[in-house]
């Protein structure tokens, strides 16, 4: 299904109404010279974000030379395929395409993104959060801009809270005593459920709890998957999963949506986005929900991880490389679109004036007892850690470690033993791809 723009052109009213209220963000990006009136440039863009047209106004207003087309080419994977094969073939490729922040390094890999830093992004780190900005740049290089974020937290039922005596864990030692304590307690009801199936749920965990798998060098990779923070996290798991203290079943299916909406599970460690999405389900439970930090590690010295969240960048095949450029930097790194994205689509924000931003943060959400949940994930977002790096190939790593972390919470051996099975499977593939392997 696409999600082709409108070609119904703006009435002159309201295209001066629109380029009225952006006059003070419609100043020239660095290096982009307007093309002539009588012919815009029109640029392609892929994203899966749905009703984008309200921002592209915005941006066509400000911007009378450049005009956008929005294609909706599948979420995550199925469009991974299909640009793939245009930059292959060399056609076909968007100008602009947007792609999880996990997959950045993957295409930047194959050379399929433009880099933007002579482009005019050069400059724009400030924008955003130090993590998000570090996740779509490489050296001098950037190349893609971040959109929206994952930060993890935790979503509680506070009325199960109340009724199971407990109060919300803020370490991962009392998170451990706590579900081992409600299991004695009997019934059908579990702190958590741990979704080890889902690689990047597993992912936000590790990277809060400090683990690099990767390190990039152009072909030299080091990977340590099963370094000491993956057994450390290994081993709190199993213990959990051995005492039958967290349920495992696989996240996103009948069975899950309909447990979380009933209150099988008293939390849900999830991400920014989750807020929106268990409103759209659970509505027979709408106002006993709560949202909190992550629990710590180590309280003193408080982390997180991202779980989700995407960019967009411009392909290395558009003939239109600074009209794109300029479109996504106007769109990811100015406040008014910013804001429209948080509170039209819901994106979770990156952009340092919205997470800073007093009304975004103080609304509050009568779905969680009108608690402002914007203010506990941007300080989540806050503390998320800078420096985690993907692998170049993260469709094939994350598909491999939900199969072998999903299988081992099932049963199928431990999680520790599965860490190792996929250090020595990721480096084999690795260097069949021509890297230079290290561990």
């Amino acid at each position: 299904m696409t999600n082709d723009r409108d070609t119904t052109f703006l009435s002159p009213t309201r295209r001066q109404v629109l380029a009225a209220s952006l006059a003070g963000l419609a100043a020239p990006i660095l290096g982009w010279t307007p093309a002539s009136a009588a012919a815009p440039i029109r640029l392609t863009m892929w994203s899966w974000v749905p009703d984008l047209r309200t921002e592209l106004d915005m941006f066509e207003a400000a911007h009378p030379d450049i005009r956008i087309d929005v294609i909706n080419a599948g979420q995550s994977a199925p469009e991974y395929a299909k640009l793939r094969t245009a930059l292959k073939a060399g056609t076909g490729a968007p100008d602009i395409v947007q792609l999880e922040l996990s997959m950045v390094a993957t295409f930047m890999q194959v050379k399929g993104l433009a880099d933007l830093a002579p482009l005019g992004a050069a400059s724009l780190g400030n924008t955003y959060v130090d993590w998000s900005w570090k996740q779509v740049t490489r050296d001098t290089g950037v190349f893609a801009l971040p959109w929206d974020s994952g930060p993890m937290g935790q979503i509680y039922r506070q009325d199960i809270a109340e009724k199971q005596k407990f109060t919300i864990p803020k370490s991962w030692d009392e998170f451990a005593e706590t579900a081992i304590r409600i299991r004695k307690d009997g019934g059908e009801g579990y702190l958590c459920n741990a979704t080890f199936s889902d690689g990047g749920w597993s992912t936000g965990l590790l990277w809060q709890a400090g683990w690099r798998p990767f390190a990039i060098d152009d072909d030299k990779i080091t990977i340590r998957i099963n370094d000491d923070v993956a057994r450390r996290f290994a081993r709190y798991w199993q213990k959990l999963i051995d005492a039958k203290a967290v349920d495992t079943a696989p996240g996103f299916v009948t069975d899950w949506y309909q447990s979380v909406a009933r209150g099988r599970y008293a939390i849900w460690l999830t991400a920014a986005w989750g807020p929106l999405f268990l409103s759209q389900f659970a509505q027979s439970s709408s106002g006993q929900w709560r949202c909190a930090q992550l629990p710590q590690w180590d309280t003193a010295k408080p982390s997180n991880g991202n779980y989700g969240g995407s960019s967009l960048a411009v392909s290395s095949t558009s003939p239109n490389k600074q009209a794109a450029a300029t479109a996504i930097q106007w769109l990811l790194a100015q406040k008014q679109p910013g804001t429209a994205f948080a509170t039209k689509q819901f994106l979770f924000p990156v952009q340092k004036a919205l997470l800073d931003d007093t009304k975004f943060l103080s609304t509050p959400h009568p779905f969680y007892g009108n608690q402002p949940i914007n203010t506990v994930f941007a300080e989540a977002a806050q503390r998320v850690g800078a420096g985690f790096q993907w692998s170049p190939f993260n469709d094939y790593f994350m598909s491999q470690m939900s199969n072998e972390l999903g299988a081992a919470a099932s049963g199928g051996g431990t999680l520790e033993a599965a860490f190792d099975r996929l250090q020595d499977r990721i480096a084999h593939y690795a260097k069949q791809q021509g890297f230079r392997v290290s561990s």
